[in-house]
């Protein structure tokens, strides 16, 4: 359940994940207009853009080569900022090239081959979209807005050690075994913590509900910790970890959970209740956070490292 302290993924975007996602999708913009300009029309193009007589005379092959490098990262870009969060490393891609472009007018005006106005008559064009794209990722990773997918190995495990400090040795062992297991594990981690349409309490009562099944202890904690990050008040996560929620639409969340973690044939009856009052996205999501959850202590239990909740004090 190390993913549970992610709550940062969890919920509809916010303005500064907006601001990020509008500084990527401008940075797309800029990219698919020249490129799209160089492609069509070169030699236009290199009438329209004063400072790059400079550079040489008009060779429309070459042109159009560096047009379709733009339009390359636009298309990146673009598909980036549908879901920068999730395709974060589509837009690491887009804008490196548009990155390195920027570097070589850097190099060039320090080197003196490129005079100092010329360079400054440029910058906004050469400059502007790649620090567009590192500053909607500096955004998202500063906040931990980025799923997990992509991370280096070893930067992931430092965080999760943080997270679920002696209760990540699963973890590791996964990371250490062959095939690349933790990386194709890291992308299935955010989908046990998808939260859209469902408020915070509702979705971890039966989050919480369907770990408790499961008898692991640490892993409940985990949970648990989750929800206080994601808003739940404090007491409430206490009375979830004594099965004991309040009723209500609380309550039948907590029992939904479980009734799916225990395959009951309750689930279908209180899937019903949940998907009348809150409607089907917000059933999908408490069944989907139900269902994945239990991976984690699944995984602990099949290699030996698990402990019940009977032996741990479940109050955080």
């Amino acid at each position: 359940s190390a993913a549970a302290g992610r709550p940062e993924m969890m919920g509809k975007p916010d303005t500064l994940d907006r601001v990020a996602q509008g500084l990527i999708a401008l940075a797309a913009a800029i990219a698919l207009m020249n490129g799209g300009f160089m492609l069509y029309d070169p030699y236009g193009w290199y009438q329209a853009v004063p400072t790059v007589k400079f550079t040489g005379p008009p060779n429309q092959h070459f042109i159009r080569d560096i047009g379709l490098a733009y339009i390359t990262c636009a298309v990146m870009l673009a598909w980036a900022a549908r879901y920068p969060s999730g395709r974060w490393l589509a837009a690491l891609a887009g804008g490196l090239w548009l990155s390195l472009h920027g570097g070589l007018h850097v190099w060039e005006v320090l080197s003196g081959i490129c005079a100092p106005g010329i360079f400054w008559r440029d910058a906004p064009g050469v400059l502007g979209p790649p620090l567009m794209v590192w500053a909607g990722l500096g955004i998202l990773f500063s906040r931990q807005r980025i799923v997990p997918a992509g991370v280096p190995k070893s930067a992931m495990l430092r965080v999760v050690d943080q997270m679920s400090p002696g209760e990540s040795e699963y973890l590791h062992e996964m990371a250490n075994a062959p095939g690349h297991a933790f990386e194709k594990f890291q992308h299935f981690m955010p989908a046990t913590m998808h939260r859209h349409e469902a408020y915070p309490a509702l979705f971890h009562m039966a989050r919480i509900g369907a770990t408790l099944v499961e008898d692991c202890g640490p892993c409940a904690l985990t949970a648990a910790q989750g929800a206080i990050q994601d808003g739940v008040d404090r007491e409430l996560v206490n009375a979830a970890l004594r099965a004991d929620p309040p009723e209500g639409d609380l309550k039948t969340a907590f029992v939904f959970g479980a009734a799916i973690a225990g395959q009951s044939a309750d689930a279908f009856a209180l899937g019903d209740a949940i998907e009348a009052q809150h409607g089907r996205a917000v059933r999908l999501e408490l069944a989907m956070t139900a269902a994945t959850v239990r991976s984690y202590p699944a995984m602990k239990r099949g290699l030996g490292l698990t402990q019940s909740c009977s032996i741990t004090k479940l109050e955080v």
